[in-house]
């Protein structure tokens, strides 16, 4: 056993107890509440070595309860929100990082609770339901066997995942014997495909790329690269212009030849559902993570190859030169040309649900039609 298992092992036996207790007062019965609890054990050990260390509570209750809630979709938050908040005693803002949803919906819902049973009544029935509970020992042998073969399975997704990246050209080499007509332009897709959005808890660290962690706070954006240890964007001090709606834009070079791309939007009078990002003539959908509670604000990240985010940052600032250089003040017609002020510069635009845009950024032109997230489209 390395000391990874070891770690995971200490920490399954230390807190067995409490999670099968939470499990027994979600489901009320003692069989189901020992499953949901291995199952939860079995999901995180499958992803332990991702998880912080510092926060590893919140990301085994968080599995917990959506495990419960798989089963339960009809009312089911309202027999969780009780249980988080007069046995496990989170505040509302934790229970809406746990449930995904916005401290209202919790706290209508608490309200709602108080008016059927007091506080102190609530929890004085937790408490008579847990008398004489004994679960029985962590089955940690089972646990870690079959979370080892979750792993594994996870593995063998991501494998086939990155091999369909690299289909497309064989397909596309192809393609004129099928008789279809295709001569190697690839088609984007006729359906809008949503972006991985994700809701973080506060500092819950997410690898963006090799080397790069991304996490959230309440006051901004942070991010940790093979160049900075700890690097932040604020979103109250002034540096984003909170007033209106935007999409800012910063980038760095990476150690395996990439360039990672991340910002903030904020201000926007919908939820975003997609944000894609255009660079070198290509286009692909970023990740984007936001806080839970709608905070009005997020972060998206995406790499992007580094020689076409270099040169498209060169001809930026060519163009600019050149344009200030002009006695008109016009483009000389000598260097690229493209929609926006700085020709195939990288564009970020932010989309809604129906695919219209809310926000997009101003350096460069309008970005194609949707793309599958993931997959580059020339």
């Amino acid at each position: 056993m390395d000391a990874t298992e070891g770690d995971f092992a200490a920490y399954a036996r230390d807190r067995w107890p409490r999670l099968v207790a939470t499990a027994r007062l979600l489901t009320d019965d003692p069989g189901a509440a020992e499953e949901l609890a291995r199952h939860t054990l079995v999901r995180v050990c499958a992803r332990w070595r991702r998880i912080p260390r510092n926060d590893v509570d919140f990301h085994v209750r968080r599995c917990l309860v959506r495990g419960y809630l798989r089963g339960h979709r009809t009312g089911g938050r309202r027999r969780v929100v009780p249980v988080l908040r007069y046995w496990e005693g989170l505040g509302e803002a934790e229970i809406a990082q746990v449930l995904g949803c916005s401290v209202g919906a919790v706290r209508a819902v608490v309200r709602r609770g108080k008016k059927e049973t007091r506080p102190e009544d609530r929890r004085a029935g937790f408490a008579a339901v847990l008398a004489g509970l004994v679960p029985s020992a962590v089955p940690l042998d089972d646990i870690q066997r079959d979370g080892a073969l979750r792993r594994r399975r996870r593995a063998g997704v991501v494998a086939a995942g990155c091999a369909l990246l690299f289909a497309p050209p064989a397909l596309l080499a192809v393609g004129p014997l099928t008789g279809s007509g295709v001569t190697g332009a690839s088609e984007a897709p006729d359906r809008t495909e949503p972006g991985p959005m994700r809701i973080v808890a506060p500092g819950e660290r997410v690898s963006a790329a090799p080397g790069v962690d991304v996490w959230l706070t309440p006051d901004g954006h942070h991010w940790s690269s093979p160049q900075a240890s700890n690097q932040f964007r604020a979103v109250g001090d002034g540096n984003l212009d909170r007033a209106r709606e935007g999409v800012s834009v910063q980038g760095e070079q990476l150690d395996d030849g990439r360039y990672f791309q991340t910002g903030v939007y904020h201000g926007l009078t919908a939820e975003p559902a997609r944000i894609e990002i255009r660079t070198g003539g290509r286009t692909v959908t970023a990740n984007v993570l936001t806080l839970a509670g709608s905070p009005g604000w997020g972060v998206w990240y995406a790499t992007t190859p580094l020689t076409d985010s270099l040169t498209d940052r060169a001809k930026a600032v060519a163009e600019a030169v050149a344009e200030a250089a002009s006695p008109t003040g016009a483009p000389t017609g000598d260097g690229p040309t493209g929609d926006g002020p700085t020709g195939d510069g990288p564009t970020v635009t932010v989309y809604d649900a129906a695919g219209d845009v809310l926000v997009r950024s101003d350096l460069g032109p309008s970005v194609a039609p949707p793309v599958r997230v993931g997959t580059w489209h020339s």
